[in-house]
């Protein structure tokens, strides 16, 4: 059961309970409150007198104990003065207990019932700040992060790799910069990169603190309060959350994880496209066209020839097929560098190129070697060798 006793013994200046009719009630309160903070003070004065005493006696001990141990003055005398500090001091313990007794005898008043827990002052500047950040430009945005990260992306890759939620709660409070939009949106692109990597496992743990901040963040936009004042709350709750609260927090998580995969495969497919662009640029011939894409559209018997680099065989196939088709076929060859007109000239230009200890190595090989100019075709590519004593003539 509850004692409710304590709460009989108050003094009140203001009772009127005894008050006489012919006696100034008004002037009898200030009286007793008056008399009351008197009292108290005095009171006071002798816990602090006490206080003082005490620690005095235990200073004048100490000493004297330390020049007992060093044998330094008259040692008789010594043990006879620490017997005097002792029994002072168990004195002064005695006449503490007994005030601490009469202390809380006394009925309490109203400024003895209750003490402040605590005090605090904050002054919320979060609205000011978000409306600046409204203001800014995509621009200015985009250059205030690039700051950031350049300046913190040490620190985010340590948040981002933390594992639990007081070691990610601690963090925070320690490093409160962190606790902004930029945050979230490096954990993104970080989420991004880790699953073109194909490092899955790592992406889910850096989707998992994105989405704590996140949440962070949000919870500060519902309050309308600096997010930095929502960390300890969101880390409570999430520990402390029903299944319907994490259920939905997990949920968000592998919702975020998906479209992480979403795009790491959108960027993926857009780097090779731009891979692929870039080598079929590099192996355009010389009239603009693609080697592989003309030699993909030449007819089966043609794209044998090349293969064989047989250059016979090319010229039987193509007095073959008609002189129109034949020109057309020929003509798209040399815009894409697959057949060169003139080898001897292309070789000779080669040659004037190199530097000199390749033109005297050419020279101690001898001349009996083969000129080859090299297309790149399909997959094995495709070759063709002109010799130098054979002469092409255009069909």
């Amino acid at each position: 059961m509850v004692d409710y006793s304590k709460w009989k013994n108050i003094e009140i200046s203001d009772d009127e309970d005894d008050t006489h009719p012919n006696i100034d009630t008004p002037s009898l309160f200030r009286w007793r409150h008056q008399a009351r903070v008197e009292r108290m003070q005095e009171q006071e004065k002798q816990k602090e007198t006490l206080e003082k005493q005490k620690k005095t006696t235990a200073e004048k001990l100490k000493e004297a104990k330390e020049k007992l141990q060093r044998n330094e003055g008259n040692l008789d005398a010594l043990k006879k003065s620490i017997d005097e500090l002792e029994k002072e001091q168990e004195r002064m313990r005695q006449e503490e207990e007994e005030f601490r007794k009469k202390e809380k005898l006394q009925p309490w008043n109203v400024d003895t019932i209750s003490k402040p827990g605590f005090a605090k002052t904050v002054i919320n500047k979060s609205a000011i700040n978000r409306k600046d950040d409204d203001e800014l430009s995509d621009e200015q945005r985009e250059m205030n992060m690039r700051d950031f990260i350049k300046k913190y992306e040490k620190q985010l890759k340590e948040f981002g790799m933390l594992r639990k939620y007081d070691d990610s709660k601690k963090y925070l409070q320690d490093n409160h910069h962190l606790v902004c939009e930029d945050t979230p949106n490096y954990l993104v692109i970080w989420c991004i990169e880790l699953e073109m990597q194909e490092k899955h496992e790592l992406m889910a743990h850096v989707a998992h603190q994105c989405i704590c901040m996140q949440y962070i963040l949000d919870i500060s936009k519902q309050l309308k309060v600096d997010p930095r004042a929502c960390v300890a709350s969101f880390f409570q709750r999430i520990q402390q959350a029903e299944a319907e609260y994490k259920n939905q927090f997990l949920g968000e998580i592998e919702a975020f994880k998906e479209r992480i995969r979403k795009r790491a495969q959108e960027k993926l497919q857009k780097l090779i496209e731009e891979q692929e662009e870039e080598e079929r640029k590099a192996r355009l011939g010389p009239g603009g066209l693609d080697p592989v894409e003309v030699f993909e559209s030449l007819p089966e018997e043609l794209q044998k020839c090349f293969e064989t680099r047989d250059i016979g065989m090319l010229q039987e196939a193509m007095a073959k097929l008609p002189p129109e088709e034949a020109r057309r076929h020929l003509q798209r060859c040399i815009d894409s560098g697959l057949w060169v007109p003139d080898a001897k000239s292309a070789a000779a230009a080669t040659g004037e190129a190199s530097e000199e200890g390749d033109e005297k190595e050419t020279a101690e090989e001898g001349e009996e070697d083969p000129i080859y100019i090299e297309v790149k075709g399909k997959s094995e590519g495709a070759k063709t060798v002109v010799e130098p004593s054979e002469q092409v003539e255009q069909k």
